[in-house]
């Protein structure tokens, strides 16, 4: 009778081994995740309480549900810059996704050697960078420049997001290469989110070559679409109306930079007016 008892605890015990094996190794699909609840948990965390001011300019809920990042996806931030959206990212990717930075290619000849260093010493520390912001441990995390991502990593993300950044893409002339390389990096059915400030359309291609931050809708979808995505369509999540997108100094004449405002009532008309005029385009991978 001990003998049974003894061979029943056993087998037991090897049954639950290979779910002890999967909790440990974090398998981020092992269950599902309520991607709404986790996402407006990540969005009110006291971690981004200095970062929360501008939600009501970038609407990040309503701009990542628009993107369907789902908690258990694994997904790029590409030229995560600030970090603003890194330090969201990471906390709603962290438990159950992988959440990696994408860092310029330094060798597009769009950089001098100050700032290829710049980049490469920017991918090696984000994964640090996000663990402190989410309080979760570094190798949750990960980030490449993409001219050194591994051979292994290609076709293995689920979505990869391009927050205000197709403007320097477009006017250092590497926008073809760069995309190129992120669609190597998705799934089958992986998908690019862009926000980028709009210009309207109409508006002189002098105005919108990525010299003052604007850029025209349809260019961005046709650029898109040229480099083998499908446009799925878009959000006006981010727009603002009272934008008229025609600024001297172009994007960095509204807050938050504000540049050329000369006095306490030209910044107080500048924010009445908010952050720019923004498109939220998705598209998907073309086959």
């Amino acid at each position: 009778m001990r003998l049974f008892a003894a061979l029943a605890a056993s087998t037991m015990l090897l049954a639950a081994t290979p779910a002890l094996a999967q909790s440990a190794g974090h398998d981020h699909h092992a269950h599902k995740v309520d991607a709404k609840a986790a996402l407006a948990a990540a969005v009110a965390s006291p971690l981004r309480e200095k970062d929360r001011a501008r939600d009501q300019y970038r609407r990040p809920a309503e701009t990542l549900s628009f993107f369907k990042v789902e908690p258990t996806m694994k997904v790029g931030e590409y030229a995560p810059g600030g970090g603003w959206y890194s330090r969201l990212l990471g906390l709603y990717l962290g438990e159950h996704g992988k959440f990696v930075g994408l860092f310029f290619d330094p060798t597009s000849g769009a950089f001098n050697e100050k700032s290829q260093q710049g980049i490469r010493d920017g991918a090696a520390k984000f994964p640090a960078d996000v663990a402190g912001w989410s309080g979760m441990p570094a190798d949750r995390f990960a980030a490449y420049t993409l001219d050194a991502v591994p051979a292994a990593e290609k076709g293995t993300f689920d979505r990869i997001l391009i927050m205000r950044m197709m403007h320097n893409l477009t006017r250092w002339n590497i926008a073809d290469r760069e995309i190129k390389a992120m669609r190597e990096l998705l799934k089958a059915d992986g998908m690019i989110g862009i926000e980028q400030h709009r210009a309207k359309p109409t508006a002189p291609y002098s105005y919108t070559d990525g010299s003052k931050g604007y850029m025209r809708e349809a260019d961005i979808i046709k650029l898109m679409e040229i480099n083998g995505f499908t446009f799925v369509g878009k959000s006006e999540a981010n727009a603002n109306k009272k934008d008229p997108a025609n600024h001297a100094e172009g994007v960095w004449t509204l807050p938050p930079a504000m540049r050329g405002a000369k006095d306490d009532a030209e910044k107080a008309r500048l924010t009445a007016i908010g952050e720019t005029d923004r498109m939220t385009l998705l598209f998907r991978k073309r086959p």
